[in-house]
């Protein structure tokens, strides 16, 4: 599909940082990476820049995210963990673009391979060439240690009646546990909930009984299908359970429930 929205912003931002003798390279990651760009899509651009110019482009990036296009609101991705992305609206047409700025040798350590869309020299390709990605993979221990305690949490707000709060748990549930599980089971990296309704159109039907709506029956049955779909997706094999823990949660949930539903 030829997107001449995403090709001109492109373009355009390679002819900016070209001349920017700080700047060493523009890369692109996510759906452009891996050829899945359609008209909704995200631009993810990484610049990479000389490291002796470290504190000078950290203070200009919003200054140099306004040379790339018609800025109309931007905003640094401390709230995702990375301080070095700027997350960027242009338009109109309106477009999303996320600006990451990293010095050469933080390439070394990155979750995949971007596309190099323009370098100075061949620093970049070499570095890439070098080293290998790794995506973080949630380890089996650390969702089975975590996720009966969230339970329980979860049991709390249905016996206090919060269920804005156990929505938003479950919502977190889905995305930290199930989502990614389910990517991994069909052979995909585990990026949240990202495209499972591409990915994993078997589970789909599933995933929808761990969506509620405000209802206290509608959050324990959603509860509950989480809880049911994890104990189907964990690999049992591969941890230590905590039957205890489970077998307790599980018994003060339904304590909770027929205590409130009477």
């Amino acid at each position: 599909m030829k997107l001449p929205l995403h090709n001109q912003f492109i373009q355009e931002a390679i002819e900016y940082v070209s001349q920017d003798q700080r700047i060493i390279g523009l890369l692109a990651g996510g759906s452009m990476m891996y050829g899945e760009m359609d008209e909704y899509s995200d631009l993810d651009l990484i610049i990479v820049y000389n490291s002796a110019f470290r504190s000078e482009i950290m203070e200009q990036r919003h200054l140099i995210a306004e040379r790339l296009g018609n800025l109309l609101s931007a905003f640094t991705g401390e709230h995702v963990g990375e301080p070095r992305l700027l997350i960027c609206l242009y338009g109109p047409p309106l477009l999303h673009v996320d600006l990451k700025f990293v010095q050469l040798d933080e390439l070394e350590s990155r979750i995949e391979n971007p596309l190099i869309l323009w370098e100075r020299g061949a620093a970049i390709t070499s570095i890439i060439s070098k080293t290998s990605p790794s995506f973080p993979i949630p380890h089996p221990q650390w969702i089975e240690d975590r996720f009966w305690v969230w339970v329980h949490y979860c049991a709390t707000k249905l016996g206090r009646g919060e269920l804005f709060e156990l929505i938003d748990t479950i919502t977190f549930m889905r995305n930290a546990v199930l989502g990614p599980l389910v990517l991994i089971s069909n052979g995909h990296l585990p990026r949240g909930v990202r495209k499972l309704e591409k990915h994993a159109l078997e589970e789909v039907e599933e995933l929808k009984g761990t969506i509620p709506i405000h209802s206290f029956e509608s959050c324990y049955l959603a509860l509950k299908n989480t809880i049911k779909m994890y104990q189907r997706l964990r690999q049992v094999s591969e941890i230590s359970p905590r039957s205890e823990a489970e077998r307790i949660t599980i018994e003060f949930l339904e304590g909770i429930y027929s205590e409130r539903s009477q």
